[in-house]
């Protein structure tokens, strides 16, 4: 039997910011699990935000040390609500692209990247040209 990705933590530092973040940028209320847990589906996977210390946990959240992909079927949408909700958007350095930019990868994604108010990396491509490899 394969293994099936079902949740993903995202840590952050202020539960009630994190919601209110990811609702503007996905467009989805979402659902709080516990003082500390607010799910977004995710196309069947949770995106979980984790604030450990509203979660009664004794430790500060780190933000993820790599980029986390999440496809969208609007990427300029998703790129103007990345504004508004106050993003702060990253180059990607690897192929020399400014930040603030929608651009086409060499293997033919479009996306863009940013970090969320806690330092995590996102990167959001255009559904229509995800590639798999």
């Amino acid at each position: 039997m394969a293994a099936k990705l079902f949740r993903v933590i995202l840590p952050v530092g202020d539960i009630r910011r994190a919601a209110e973040f990811y609702e503007k940028v996905l467009g989805a209320k979402g659902f709080r699990v516990s003082e500390g847990r607010h799910y977004f589906d995710c196309g069947g996977v949770i995106l979980a935000c984790f604030d450990p210390k509203a979660d009664g946990d004794d430790y500060e959240p780190k933000p993820l040390s790599e980029w986390l992909y999440l496809s969208v079927g609007n990427i300029e949408a998703t790129y103007e609500a990345c504004r508004a909700a106050g993003a702060t958007f990253a180059p990607d350095d690897v192929h020399g692209d400014p930040a603030g930019q929608i651009a086409k990868r060499p293997w033919g994604e479009r996306s863009f990247y940013i970090h969320d108010p806690f330092g995590n990396k996102i990167c959001f491509v255009d559904e229509a040209t995800v590639f798999k490899g």
